[in-house]
């Protein structure tokens, strides 16, 4: 197994009654998240934002059609001691890319990491994800639902 670079994506999902996309990890149940993944060599953040959405949803993002927007924020947070194996020594903190999508959401969920997955509403997701950076991006990112 190569060591993973420790910068990576993050890609807020929500759809077109703003409810956010949020799917259960398959090696802890108890944490929920928006996609995310590892920036490869050679890879640009969007390049990757696309990559990690049609492999961990199955959604093939047309950039002309729903284009995947670029938060212009980095994030920095600590590795999760269980996951500094996977980085190379002394690897302390990940560079998190923000991204976020609108999408169609009565389009199937295809999930191949992740064992559950939920539409819910802003509130709601930020309420369940795990990660602080993925509740802020929530937060800061999907737009508040309108009353009308």
């Amino acid at each position: 197994m190569s060591l993973k670079r420790p910068e990576s994506v993050l890609v807020i999902i929500y759809d077109q009654h703003h409810r956010v996309l949020v799917m259960q990890r398959d090696d802890d149940a108890s944490f929920w998240q928006s996609v995310t993944g590892t920036i490869e060599i050679e890879e640009q953040p969007i390049q990757t934002a696309y990559r990690e959405v049609a492999e961990e949803t199955g959604f093939i993002l047309d950039p002309l059609q729903m284009p995947i927007q670029n938060c212009h924020q980095i994030n920095q947070f600590a590795i999760r001691k269980q996951w500094l194996h996977r980085y190379p020594p002394n690897t302390q903190f990940n560079f998190e890319h923000v991204f976020c999508v609108q999408v169609d959401s009565t389009q199937p969920v295809v999930l191949t990491e992740h064992t559950a997955c939920l539409w819910l509403s802003k509130t709601a997701a930020i309420n369940k994800v795990w990660s602080e950076t993925n509740a802020l991006a929530i937060e800061k990112f999907v737009p508040e639902c309108d009353a009308s």
